[in-house]
């Protein structure tokens, strides 16, 4: 089968590889019918999300018809149509029981990687790093897909990809982020970055009873969807400061909560910037720009909270000082996806919310390897690519 596959930093080839076999009765084959590059992926193409192997398959966005189907599983048969969470859960850990499907305690295959990087193991994430289970990914023709009983919900309407695709991570990410920054009806949010998370986090956040939301860019296509799809009021950076801005629109006090939808590699303003300088961030280890939350920490009120569904990969430096003193709070971690998977899809099905329409960019897996460079420079007006997988 043809997949797009890591061969080092800057370096995505698409490439023929193995089809996947069932390996455990509980798996499915799915045959990918759409798959998407996700924001955090560009880690990947950049090098900066550690334990990444050559060979390794990516994309952990991705839906299509089961094809094989193991002896042990119930819910799911062959030509059913499924949309896959990205993270791999086995539903019965005690993280699991408790919805805490991200952190499942079982399906990360390279757990002691992960345990030496962080004290303990998230879940096995698809095409994400062998510090996530080394799982091969789904942007290609075909993927095994594990603990299909717990994780994939099925599409029994007849919405195109294009329409349900998103639920696969960024969605219900932006709708986790929300939920973890709201914490009353008519609390003003503030979305740091408007990439495919961002414009959903907007959306959630209104969705959620946000009274006023607030989105920060400096990508005029971003800003233009972050108005037109997102009805938010913006800022460009690159022209105004942020904390004077929101400063002036929240009379001083500043927002109720920040949402950092950018992570390890947010580019820095001048606050952000002078504290690295102060502490002398390139002797420190870390490699992770902080600027996004040390920018929200600045800007967000007293008592406020910090939402961080933006993946950061490795030790960074962070204000703890001003962060404790102002008695804020912060909510972080990979989404749970099992929990918000059927319900979002209710959503989407009543026409709640069109996920399709941040998309922008169109081809096959061999469009891939430019696509990942022409999402992380930010050219073409690029904001979301999905690839068809031509089988």
């Amino acid at each position: 089968m043809r997949a797009l596959v890591w061969h080092g930093k800057n370096d995505i080839r698409c490439d023929t590889v193995d089809d996947p076999k069932i390996e455990a009765p509980t798996d499915i084959v799915l045959k990918v019918t759409a798959t998407a590059i996700c924001g955090s992926d560009l880690h990947l193409l950049d090098g900066v999300v550690p334990k990444m192997k050559e060979g390794d398959i990516l994309g952990h966005e991705f839906m299509g018809e089961v094809v094989e189907v193991g002896s042990e599983v119930r819910r799911l048969r062959i030509g059913d149509r499924v949309v896959v969470p990205f993270t791999i859960s086995c539903g019965h850990c005690w993280f699991c029981e408790r919805e805490l499907f991200s952190l499942c305690d079982t399906t990360n295959r390279t757990a002691e990687n992960a345990r030496q990087a962080m004290g303990h193991a998230p879940a096995g994430i698809f095409g994400y790093s062998h510090l996530t289970g080394g799982y091969p990914g789904g942007q290609a023709e075909y993927v095994r897909v594990p603990h299909a009983d717990v994780g994939p919900v099925k599409v029994e309407s007849g919405l195109a990809d294009e329409k349900v695709l998103f639920l696969s991570d960024i969605f219900p990410t932006g709708w986790q982020a929300a939920e973890n920054a709201i914490a009353q009806e008519g609390d003003t949010v503030v979305v740091w970055g408007c990439g495919p998370v961002g414009l959903f986090a907007i959306r959630s956040a209104w969705m959620q009873g946000a009274g006023r939301v607030i989105a920060i860019d400096n990508v005029p296509e971003r800003l233009a969807l972050a108005e037109s799809y997102g009805k938010a009021e913006v800022i460009d950076f690159s022209k105004t400061d942020p904390k004077e801005a929101l400063d002036e629109m929240t009379g001083g006090r500043g927002p109720d909560a920040g949402i950092d939808a950018v992570g390890a590699e947010s580019h820095g303003h001048n606050f952000g910037a002078s504290v690295a300088e102060a502490i002398e961030l390139h002797t420190t280890g870390a490699h992770d720009r902080p600027h996004v939350l040390t920018e929200m920490v600045k800007c967000v009120r007293k008592g406020g909270i910090l939402s961080v569904p933006g993946v950061y990969a490795d030790m960074t430096v962070f204000p703890i000082g001003p962060f404790m003193n102002k008695g804020m709070t912060m909510k972080t971690g990979q989404t749970h996806m099992q929990r918000y998977l059927s319900p979002l899809l209710e959503r989407v099905e009543k026409g709640e919310i069109d996920l399709s329409e941040i998309i922008t960019h169109r081809g096959g897996l061999d469009h891939g390897p430019d696509f990942y460079k022409t999402f992380r420079d930010k050219k073409d007006g690029c904001v979301k690519c999905v690839m068809a997988p031509a089988v």
